[in-house]
């Protein structure tokens, strides 16, 4: 595949305070990448000078293979920002066509609705009349007016309700399937856990983990084995054995916490306990945000240690 967002040995310093750190990551052509961190991680940052709107205080960022600044590049990039502003006097059809007219090979509209889920009749309203959802899909569509290679996109389902981030989220698949590249923001971290292809978490300017959402949860998460015994002797056995870090009961099943599940079942069938009603749970993307971003200790290297 192509890259086509490198940064080599990047960071950022405001005044005395280093917002990246010696930051370094290749993005392929035509993937969904998830950028997550908590706040002041860093990711804010990492975007704006990608963006082109801020320089680097040492390192090299190159979009499409050259500097983001580039006119070329500008024309190539679609952005959109967690609050839609729009202008008073126009209407949506009129400041679709506006944005359309600063590049030099847009989408039609008629491209444009079906992508978007803007309804025909809201073309003729006031764009400031749109209710906060529509407000969204505009947003949406003036990110893709230019017809972008590269489309950014900060928080871009906040205020939709579930079955609208689900249409949305198919929408930005099918703009992969033409080869764009989507790089998103979001605190609701079961999406970038369903849509994105890679995730990369950042914390006090590093990259402490990058990868895909399972293999993140793979390496980083505990998981759990449960099910419901009447033994009431069983849990202070449980902790005996090897790979368990913990044994708790909750709604009326006993949970073993472990990294060796496969390890966790032989024991249980090995020991003929009395057990019924077997599960296997794995932590959710949100469970290693938290490992990862609370308890995790991180070299000067960006390395995460245990």
């Amino acid at each position: 595949m192509d890259t086509i967002v490198e940064m080599k040995h990047v960071s950022k310093q405001f005044g005395n305070k280093k917002a990246v750190d010696d930051v370094s990551l290749l993005i392929e052509k035509g993937s969904i990448v998830a950028i997550l961190g908590p706040n002041g991680a860093g990711k804010t940052t990492v975007i704006s000078m990608l963006l082109g709107l801020i320089k680097p205080t040492q390192g090299t960022v190159q979009v499409m293979g050259k500097d983001p600044r580039d006119i070329e590049v500008r024309q190539k990039i679609g952005a959109m920002l967690q609050e839609v502003s729009v202008m008073d006097a126009l209407k949506v059809h009129e400041l679709i066509d506006l944005i359309r007219s600063y590049y030099p090979r847009p989408l039609d509209i008629d491209q444009l609705t079906p992508l978007t889920g803007l309804q025909d009749k809201d073309l003729n309203r006031y764009a400031n009349k749109l209710s906060g959802g529509q407000k969204r899909r505009l947003g949406f569509t003036l990110a893709l007016a230019g017809n972008p290679d590269l489309i950014f996109l900060d928080e871009p389902t906040v205020g939709l309700d579930v079955t609208a981030r689900r249409v949305f989220w198919d929408q930005v698949r099918t703009l992969t399937t033409q080869g764009k590249t989507i790089l998103f923001t979001t605190h609701y971290l079961p999406e970038a856990e369903d849509y994105a292809d890679r995730v990369i978490l950042f914390d006090q300017g590093v990259i402490i983990a990058d990868g895909t959402p399972d293999a993140i949860k793979s390496k980083l998460t505990l998981s759990s084995v449960s099910f419901k015994s009447e033994d009431s002797d069983l849990r202070d056995i449980l902790r005996k054995l090897p790979n368990v870090s913990d044994v708790y009961e909750k709604d009326g099943r006993i949970y073993t916490v472990t990294e060796d599940t496969d390890g966790m079942l032989a024991s249980i069938f090995e020991n003929k306990f009395a057990v019924r009603d077997i599960r296997v749970e794995h932590g959710r993307l949100d469970d290693a945000f938290e490992q990862l971003t609370t308890h995790a200790e991180i070299d000067n290297k960006g390395a995460v240690k245990s």
